[in-house]
Order: structure tokens, then sequence, then C-alpha cells
């Protein structure tokens, strides 16, 4: 791939993979820290200072936190740059569980795939160098691994399901894998081309899952 939205005047945004909406302020009360803050504060000092460069104590201070708090958030350095990912997963969940019943396979597995990483423009250059740190930080490939298998787990369940099949077998891992490897190979395209659509990248993508996945019927 916990903070739980807040009302708000402002616009939802998400944070890479963490969907937030930024709290009101309010006289005389402090404003309320996101998954979203943190994240954006780490993204920040990493990138321009570097990963193994920046320390988990300067990241809280950026963001106006102590280093107490900010493990309440996340587990580790490594997960700072994720976000809340374990909110989106659960979105996720929810929408291909809320799909109609008649949607085909590859379809509906497309439409989340574009939703799961649709965001605000003015979110764009916060995710684009969230995703250059995943890419490019050795420590952030190797804790990435951990990521992926929790999204493709929900990929692979509802597969699973829509075939009638155990989330275990072959069929709803491959379509994890493949899955998966369409979003990276998208994100990679978008990282190192500029111009690129990043939900046109998938969409296009995706028609490989299409085919892969036509004669798969519960």
């Amino acid at each position: 791939m916990d903070v739980a939205l807040v009302p708000s005047t402002e616009p939802p945004t998400r944070a890479g993979s963490a969907l937030t909406t930024a709290p009101a302020a309010r006289p005389g009360r402090r404003r309320v820290t996101t998954h979203a803050d943190i994240s954006h504060a780490g993204i920040e000092l990493f990138t321009r200072h570097g990963f193994e460069q920046t320390g988990v104590g300067e990241v809280a201070a950026a963001a106006g936190i102590s280093r107490r708090t900010l493990f309440r958030y996340f587990r580790s350095k490594n997960d700072v740059p994720w976000g809340d990912f374990d909110a989106e997963l659960d979105r996720m969940r929810r929408f291909l569980a809320a799909l109609p019943d008649d949607t085909n396979l590859a379809e509906g597995l497309t439409l989340a795939l574009v939703d799961f990483n649709t965001f605000p423009p003015q979110e764009a250059p916060w995710h684009r160098q969230r995703m250059a740190l995943l890419f490019g930080v050795p420590a952030l490939q190797a804790h990435s691994a951990l990521k992926y298998a929790g999204w493709r787990e929900v990929v692979a369940e509802h597969v699973a399901q829509h075939t009638r099949t155990c989330r275990t077998d072959h069929l709803p891992r491959t379509a994890g894998w493949v899955l998966l490897g369409v979003a990276l190979a998208a994100y990679e395209q978008w990282l190192t081309q500029d111009g690129t659509d990043l939900l046109s990248l998938l969409r296009q993508g995706s028609a490989l899952v299409t085919v892969g996945l036509r004669g798969a019927r519960p």
C-alpha cells in the first residue's frame, strides 16, 4: 500500500497513498497532525538532504511534532514516504467490493488501479518526489517489498472471489503480480519521461491484464 478524516472547508488531498483532509484552523487549538503532514515533511528533507542522512528527529521537527508522536503515525522512517498506505489499501478493498456484480474482472481491476493512483494536481510534485525516493533509495526499495505484498493481497482477494478460487491459488497470485508490474512500469515511465500522463499509462498497461484474464470466469 491511524489518522481519521476530519471536517474541513479545504478539498480532500491524497498524499500519495494517503487520502487526508486538511483540518480547519481553530483559534487557541494546535493544528491537527496527519500522516500527510509528516510524509510531506519527510519527503522534502529526504529529497533535499538524502534519506540516509536525515534522521527521524529532523523529520519530526520539520512536521512540528516530537519523535514520540511521529512513531504513533509511522512504525519506522522507511514508512514515512508512504503516507497512510494501510488506509489506502482498505479504501481499495471497499472500491472493489462496491463494483457491480456484472463488472468484468479485468475492467474492475483497471478501474481500481486507476482510482488508487489518482491524486489532485497539487499533490503531483509531492507524489513525484515520493516515487523517485521509493524507486531510487536502496533501503526504501527493500522496504517496498512489504508494501507491495499487501497491495497484491488486495488484488488476489478480489480475483479469488470473482473466480471462486482461493487467494493463494496460482491465478489470483499471478493477477496480483501482473497488476503490480503494470503499476511499476507506468510509474517508471512517468518519472523518467516528462509530459507523460500517469493514468493513461496505467490504462494502457492494463490492456495486458484484460488479455490475460479474458478466460478467467467463475
